[in-house]
């Protein structure tokens, strides 16, 4: 069921606007705000910013793509190339017959299987590799226990190739595993190909003249695919990301167990000087399982942005967290399952995929971009 609503500035504020035990409360202006900025973490032209809360919530029961992945329990396949997944029916049901096999691929589908018992959290900006094209998902959602074989929608990240290297993907490597927040946004805001393959082509060409510099037997290797993940997992790329990223883990998942008491649940993200992104999280636990994916995913923007401007200060970042004064709001929604909320503002959209599924209720994740 999808839903487009136009409502004034307050009463998005509102309804939009707070969000714990399901609700960001973060209110502009007042002390006591449930989020609240700590000081920065810097390595050249990165700043992260810790973010705290007072509420947190239990989310042990979801599943990560990582996670589901790794064990089998989830599979991503091309469009028409689902094979021999017959679900057994409980008390001895009649076994329904396997989905034929085609060649029915299409760029912006896969088809998506949670046989696990646990819901399932997907994340746009993950990248799964494999298939004819590598791809990255296209919005939050979360996946039923046990599902039927799902579509979901998606972006290709690798426009040069549509010749099929393995019929299952992967989750992308290491350093490759969430895109950049320049791609990600693309795909998230924008929802066209066309500008994602740019922004992807855009990135590659930055690094290229990156390790031109640094690595220069790497620049031609990286200038001659077109592959996103195959450029972030290039040695010396990775290599380059880890000098960034390295430290701004480190340090960071210090501060989440010095601060595992006061809820440290997310970040906000400075590039060059300029606030680019926000992820916060339900809980400290699941900001822990994307976190290391996640960092590097922000040190590939600072890597391809040399140059270095004014440092922020965490009164602008807190500004940034708590202004969500939006003028259109667009509801997607699984009843039941989930609710995915975008907020349009002045300068800015903003993301929340809420559960909805028994003894839930809260939002799993948020995520706001500068436009």
């Amino acid at each position: 069921m999808k839903v487009t609503v136009f409502l004034s500035t307050m009463v998005v504020a509102i309804t939009v606007g707070l969000l714990a035990a399901g609700q960001w409360e973060a209110q502009a202006g007042q002390t006591g705000s449930d989020f609240k900025v700590l000081a920065p973490i810097r390595h050249g032209n990165l700043t992260v910013f810790p973010v705290v809360t007072s509420a947190s919530h239990d989310t042990g029961s979801f599943l990560t793509l990582d996670e589901g992945l790794k064990s089998g329990e989830v599979e991503v396949t091309e469009s028409g190339r689902i094979r021999g997944l017959i679900r057994r029916p409980p008390h001895g049901g009649v076994v329904h017959p396997a989905y034929p096999v085609h060649d029915g691929a299409q760029v912006n589908t896969l088809v998506l299987i949670n046989n696990s018992k646990r819901p399932l959290v997907l994340l746009a900006g993950e990248i799964v590799t494999g298939g004819k094209q590598d791809r990255v998902i296209a919005k939050d959602r979360i996946v039923p226990p046990e599902s039927d074989p799902i579509d979901l929608d998606v972006f290709c990240v690798e426009p040069g190739r549509w010749v099929g290297t393995s019929e299952k993907f992967t989750a992308g490597l290491p350093s490759a595993a969430m895109a950049a927040p320049s791609v990600r946004g693309s795909a998230m805001a924008s929802k066209n190909q066309q500008q994602v393959w740019s922004q992807v082509a855009k990135t590659r060409e930055e690094m290229t003249s990156q390790m031109r510099i640094e690595a220069p037997a790497a620049a031609p290797v990286i200038a001659d695919t077109t592959s996103y993940a195959k450029v972030m997992g290039n040695p010396d790329v990775r290599k380059k990301l880890d000098s960034v990223a390295g430290s701004v883990e480190q340090e960071y998942s210090s501060t989440i167990r010095q601060l595992r008491d006061q809820n440290a649940v997310g970040v906000v993200v400075a590039v060059n000087g300029q606030i680019v992104w926000a992820d916060i999280f339900a809980s400290t636990s699941l900001l822990e399982k994307y976190w290391p994916k996640l960092v590097r995913s922000y040190a590939t923007d600072a890597v391809v942005t040399r140059a270095k401007g004014a440092q922020v200060s965490e009164k602008a970042a807190q500004e940034f967290l708590e202004n969500l004064h939006g003028r259109h709001e667009t509801v997607d929604s699984e009843p039941g399952l989930y609710r995915h909320t975008e907020v349009s503002g002045d300068g800015f959209k903003a993301f929340e995929l809420t559960s909805l599924l028994p003894k839930t209720g809260f939002a799993l994740h948020v995520a706001k971009m500068v436009e």
